[in-house]
């Protein structure tokens, strides 16, 4: 294995001035990193970053295709239903009343199972605030 004098005086290219300032340079602007050990921390990030590259194999990317997709479908269904119920509800003139509003949630399947998604999905958000709200454990 040669060692690096001897790689240094064997490479025209290291023997350009231009060269050799370039390097110089290189050296001043990387010195504090390297004083400071968080040359360390790129290192790290650039060995991470190659993981995840060699981990990744055709079933992740499906696995992360799907649950983009999934994810901008969901977002677009309620996006949707947000817009048509804005509409509906701006076409008339005068809002219904309360009385008028519950006798359509007695009548109406599609607005009671949207009722009923909307309360299923205030309990979720109250069990995750009381999971959240509880003392977590010292490390």
């Amino acid at each position: 294995m040669p060692s690096l004098a001897r790689v240094l005086e064997s490479s025209p290219a290291l023997q350009d001035p231009a060269t050799l300032e370039g390097a110089a340079s290189l050296i001043e602007k990387v010195a504090p990193l390297l004083q400071g050990e968080r040359l360390h921390n790129i290192v790290d990030l650039l060995a991470a970053t190659s993981d995840v590259i060699e981990m990744t194999d055709e079933a992740m990317v499906q696995k992360l295709m799907a649950l983009y997709e999934e994810s901008i479908g969901g977002v677009w269904a309620v996006s949707n239903a947000v817009q048509y119920a804005a509409a509906q509800s701006g076409a008339e003139e005068v809002p219904p009343t309360l009385w008028k509003s519950i006798r359509r949630l007695q009548n109406d399947e599609n607005a009671r199972r949207g009722l009923d998604t909307t309360i299923n999905l205030l309990a979720e958000l109250g069990r995750q605030s009381r999971i959240a709200g509880q003392p977590r454990p010292e490390d």
